[in-house]
């Protein structure tokens, strides 16, 4: 590995960076530099490479160093980028690059790679209500809170990411799932049109009427076709401090057992009170030393206490942050710091005896992390979110997506979640991880309960989320691609992330 002789110099304190390459040396950044994007390609010597660098929420993501750095202001700059990339050849039988919006992913490589260029959108950050549409144009670049803040300052909202750093577009080309899934369906589902640069750098719009079938590949399909510039959402009215909403947290060891009865409950009768939304998350920190459970309840009408919580107001709670609120505020609620991380994630049936194996595995996985961990903060965080036939039937209803959900069964969406501050144990909750998958898919199975879906958004890069969506599904996606990207640009070019030739 190269080491750039630069001391780069932050406006907040001084630090030194090391990087693979100087991106001088890259034809494919020198090619980039040679047009009007002269100003937007950054290389190791500029702060604002490392400024974008440092935003990454996994931290050792921040230690892949691209070539150069090219951040586009429009759509005509993300097309320039992408034919300028396409001709390039950097010595080899192809320009390599990444795309990011928020850099909220865990999967490495799929971000930002060394050597290579890397896309970022944070500059394609702008998001405009539209009254006489009731829609909403959000760009990719994006972030929720700040989407949810600029819709706030009109009285509506619109389906999307429940922590507030999340980016936009990832998060909707992966399906998307809201405190308004329930009502909207996931937030793919409430797409209008996308804005989209094809990989020939072609800038054109995907619908219900205008390249339907890119417009339905678009809605779980993540980055197989192009690169998304603006998403049109349907909004809806959502006035301030009308959400009834917070986070409950509870001793795991005397409520385990009706937490579990209670979440089989509410994601049974979800149908019966769309408005309500659960995240159960159940963690261990390995500074507190006791695993907790804390509920994320949240109401999107303006009513204290509803009805859809009461098995959960009838446990002894040991904090209480429920309010009246919004949206803006209650993703800063859930915001997630920024350090080593990892997700794993399965699906199965809604079914108490299969969440009872879950919470053993996550006990057990527990002790081997004490024994074994070098971190002196560590975490293992599980996430048993509802994902009832409900959604799948209004995305269906509205026109349908890729993800191959069940709309005949309740089933629940988990979250493995790993946090750790020593890279020595990256390989430790690896294992962990793919154990505890391996593990609960096998006990599911074993009594009918297992699924095939696996959240895209949530995956690690060991798991297959796009074959998870079934064969059919599938097949169709690897149509589009081939009809959209005849090349392979977005398969070969662009080699982090799911890709349909890998499926």
């Amino acid at each position: 590995m190269k080491v750039c002789p630069y001391r780069i110099v932050s406006v907040l304190d001084g630090v030194s960076r090391t990087c693979p390459a100087d991106g001088s040396v890259s034809a494919c950044c020198t090619a980039l530099r040679n047009t009007s994007l002269s100003t937007q390609v950054l290389y190791p010597n500029d702060n604002a490479y490392h400024h974008s660098l440092g935003s990454y929420w996994r931290t050792d993501i921040q230690e892949l160093y691209p070539a150069c750095i090219v951040q586009p202001r429009s759509a005509q700059d993300v097309s320039l980028t992408l034919s300028t990339l396409v001709d390039s050849n950097d010595d080899s039988p192809q320009c390599q690059f990444a795309v990011r919006s928020g850099g909220h992913s865990t999967v490495l490589d799929s971000t930002n790679a060394d050597y290579a260029v890397t896309i970022d959108l944070s500059m394609l950050n702008r998001t405009v209500y539209h009254p006489e549409s009731s829609t909403a144009s959000v760009q990719p670049g994006a972030r929720w809170k700040s989407v949810y803040k600029a819709l706030g300052e009109h009285g509506v909202a619109v389906p999307g990411g429940r922590g507030g750093t999340v980016g936009v577009g990832g998060f909707i080309t992966g399906g998307g799932n809201s405190f308004h899934s329930a009502q909207y369906g996931l937030t793919c589902d409430s797409v209008v049109d996308f804005e989209i640069v094809l990989p020939s750098g072609q800038i054109t719009t995907a619908s219900p009427t205008k390249n339907p079938d890119l417009f339905q590949a678009l809605k779980g399909g993540s980055g197989n076709f192009g690169i998304v510039t603006s998403f049109t959402l349907q909004a809806f009215s959502q006035p301030p401090a009308s959400i009834w909403g917070g986070v409950v947290a509870y001793d795991h060891a005397s409520t385990v057992s009706a937490q579990i009865d209670a979440q089989v409950r509410f994601t049974n009768n979800i149908r019966n009170d769309p408005s309500a939304s659960l995240i159960p998350i159940y963690n261990y920190n390995s500074q507190l030393g006791v695993p907790v459970i804390a509920n994320s309840l949240v109401y999107t009408k303006p009513e204290a206490y509803p009805d859809a919580f009461r098995d959960f107001y009838n446990m002894r709670n040991i904090s209480d942050s429920m309010r009246f609120t919004d949206l803006e505020d209650l993703t800063g609620e859930l915001e997630p710091e920024a350090g080593l991380q990892k997700f794993f994630t399965l699906s199965f049936a809604n079914n108490p005896a299969i969440l009872h194996k879950a919470v053993a595995i996550q006990d057990r996985m527990i002790e081997e992390a004490k024994s074994s961990a070098r971190s002196e903060n560590w975490s293992i965080i599980s996430m048993y979110q509802p994902l009832p036939g409900l959604f799948a039937e209004i995305g269906r209803k509205k026109g349908g997506n890729v993800l191959g959900l069940d709309e005949k069964g309740n089933y629940i969406l988990d979250l493995l979640w790993f946090i750790w501050d020593d890279a020595e144990d990256t390989p430790l909750f690896d294992w962990i991880g793919k154990t505890f998958v391996d593990e609960l898919d096998g006990f599911a199975r074993s009594v009918g309960g297992d699924s095939p879906f696996v959240y895209l958004n949530y995956a690690a890069e060991s798991q297959d989320p796009l074959r998870g969506y079934g064969e059919e599904n599938l097949a169709f996606l690897k149509a589009v691609a081939e009809k959209y990207d005849p090349l392979g640009v977005f398969q070969t070019q662009v080699p982090g992330g799911f890709k349909v030739s890998r499926a």
